[in-house]
């Protein structure tokens, strides 16, 4: 059987456990189809994961091989570092030393015949986990922190060398996506301010609107973001006696997946996926700065 992997949902799923001052593993989860689109469910497949430095074909730094299973959804989920390694030593990368990717390679007969490959930028995990335990200095705001009518739950340095974030908002509320199947190209995977503006015929755009100027619905990248980094989002919102994070919730993203559908993230099992617009589903502003 021919399959594929759709990149953008394993590429939201990277996250970090962090030990001391470095992070020890990394969760990955994707979603394994076949060729006419159906899910790859409980079977166990062969992966080889390599973490590359400097670009999508650099020098690989570590490599292990591991066979988890997809579940009923079709969703592998494995943590690097904890694999057979073939090269390399995960706890001695130094990920200051960026930019790193993440190459999978996947056999869907759980062998070695991988004949599934895709590589994703590994832009802020563990990064801004790291900067958040001392990895990398200068920051004056913190994750957590109540700022801007929010609550930051992202933080990093621009090529204007200045500190910048995203911040979530401190209520929620569900609407629906679109009230129609039309099709509006807000298909940006990290960019919710660029796809919010499309957002026509949607309930969940005009509660957005509604927070004021600066707030839009997060795109499916933000999200993930979000939920990484809800340990210190979490503790700021119930400080300031605010809306908590849902552990149950499905979450809308403004990114759209095709006329019929958006992206969502689930809250409880910690997957991106897609359902019909019309679905009722969490809506959370975020803002940048």
């Amino acid at each position: 059987m021919k399959t594929k992997k759709y990149s953008i949902l394993a590429g939201l799923l990277l996250t970090a456990s962090v030990f001391a001052q470095a992070p020890q593993k990394m969760s990955y989860q994707a979603v394994i189809r076949s060729i006419n689109n159906a899910l790859l469910t409980s079977t166990s497949v062969g992966m080889k994961i390599s973490i590359l430095q400097g670009s999508s074909t650099g020098t690989s730094v570590y490599v292990e091989t591991q066979t988890p299973s997809t579940n009923a959804n079709g969703l592998v989920s494995l943590e690097i570092g904890t694999g057979t390694v073939i090269t390399g030593t995960f706890a001695t990368i130094n990920w200051a030393a960026g930019p790193y990717f993440i190459k999978t390679e996947t056999d869907p007969t759980g062998g070695t015949s991988y004949t599934i490959a895709g590589t994703k930028e590994l832009i802020s995990v563990p990064y801004a986990l790291f900067s958040a335990n001392g990895g990398v200095g200068g920051f004056t705001h913190y994750l957590g922190e109540a700022f801007n009518g929010g609550i930051i739950y992202y933080l990093y340095k621009g090529s204007d060398g200045l500190e910048h974030g995203l911040i979530v908002a401190l209520t929620a509320s569900t609407a629906a996506w679109q009230t129609s199947s039309t099709l509006v190209n807000a298909n940006l995977t990290e960019d919710g301010a660029y796809n919010t503006v499309l957002m026509t015929g949607s309930p969940a755009a005009t509660y957005i609107a509604s927070l004021g100027a600066g707030w839009y619905l997060p795109s499916i990248d933000e999200l993930g973001l979000l939920y990484y980094n809800r340990y210190s989002t979490q503790k700021g919102l119930r400080a300031g006696g605010n809306t908590l994070l849902s552990s149950l919730a499905y979450y809308w993203s403004s990114t759209e997946y095709n006329a019929s559908s958006g992206f969502y993230f689930n809250f409880s099992s910690g997957y991106a996926y897609y359902d019909p617009k019309a679905a009722t589903y969490t809506v959370r502003g975020v803002r940048a700065f």
